[in-house]
């Protein structure tokens, strides 16, 4: 079961929303491009796609700078009632681990993008984080905001009084710079950030799995179960096929190759003329599709002022710097250069 295949819960995008609200950016600034409104936000029955959450998080950290750290900052301010039943479900449990194992069962229903997995390692339970194909700048936000989520989250669930055996990042410490403050050393549930590590994980005394949590009620319990199951399906059943390739390429990448058709095809189970004709039917084509993602891609870098405009078109898979710059420009009427300069 993949995260990507599945509609997503606006409570995340309304958390950042706020976020960037405190560091004065306008709600508009975030979710330009995205369709979405503060209205929609609100209203429980709006669902998201990835690639608009993913375009959110552009925007954020193109809006501060890019400073390091901002995932852990964000992912801090996660509360369980965030998750909606996937969290009230997780403190009805009977113990910490089943708690863990219903996270694990419906984890598409998580605001996380990182492939999470359990593993045991002598008296230690670790929670592993997997990174995302997405571009450097997003991966880094939604590896440090998953990890952060699931520190804050364990003590919710099990206890303030939990404690972390580490909290480690595989990428090495980065310079602090930009806006708002880093938070590079500062404990996170308690815990403070080692960076450099050998993998992007945390890790709690195993023995924390049989303790009883304090508002376990089997019957809520039961229900949540429930409506966790029916609500992954209503929100796979709801994604359209033009919907469904978007959030393939976001998970790929927008730099298209050879055969991308056909991995697509597979990918959704589809035969390759079907899946033209659906998108033909719904408006659109995989060569639109592939066009918005690289656009979605291209703003992303951009804002990373590491990055030359050569290295971004090679990225993109461009031939050439003049061939990306033709395209910027029909996308946002302004060259790249120009783009940059704008939004330094």
């Amino acid at each position: 079961m993949n995260v990507w295949d599945f509609h997503r819960s606006p409570a995340s995008v309304a958390l950042m929303l706020a976020f960037g609200r405190e560091q004065g950016l306008a709600p508009e600034t975030l979710l330009a491009g995205t369709r979405l409104s503060e209205a929609q936000l609100a209203d429980p029955d709006t669902l998201l796609s990835s690639a608009q959450e993913l375009r959110v998080v552009a925007q954020l950290l193109q809006a501060l700078g890019h400073p390091p750290g901002l995932g852990l900052a964000v992912g801090a301010r996660y509360r369980f009632s965030d998750y909606g039943l996937w969290g009230y479900g997780l403190i009805t449990c009977p113990t910490a681990g089943d708690a863990l194992a219903l996270a694990l069962r419906f984890l598409a229903l998580s605001h996380a993008f990182t492939t999470i997995a359990y593993r045991e390692e002598g008296p230690l339970g670790v929670l592993g984080f997997g990174a995302p194909d997405v571009a450097p700048g997003l991966q880094r936000f939604l590896v440090e905001r998953d990890l952060a989520g699931a520190a804050v989250l364990l003590q919710e669930v099990a206890g303030a009084d939990v404690p972390l055996a580490w909290l480690r990042l595989q990428a090495p410490r980065p310079a602090a710079r930009g806006r708002p403050a880093p938070v590079l050393d500062q404990p996170i549930a308690g815990a403070v950030p080692q960076w450099g590590a050998p993998d992007t994980s945390l890790a709690f005394d195993r023995r924390l799995l049989a303790r009883p949590l304090p508002q376990a009620n089997a019957l809520t319990l039961a229900q949540c179960e429930q409506l966790c199951a029916q609500l992954l399906e209503q929100r796979r059943a709801r994604l359209g096929t033009a919907q469904q390739v978007r959030q393939a390429l976001a998970g790929r990448g927008a730099t298209p190759g050879r055969g991308e058709l056909a991995a697509l095809a597979r990918q959704l189970h589809l035969s390759e003329r079907t899946l033209k004709r659906r998108l033909q039917a719904e408006g659109t084509s995989l060569r639109a599709l592939q066009a918005e993602a690289r656009r979605t891609q291209a703003l992303t870098l951009l804002a990373d002022a590491r990055l030359s405009l050569g290295e971004v078109a090679d990225r993109l898979g461009f031939a050439d710097l003049s061939s990306f710059s033709q395209a910027f420009k029909r996308w946002e009427g302004v060259s790249p250069r120009a783009y940059r300069q704008r939004v330094d």
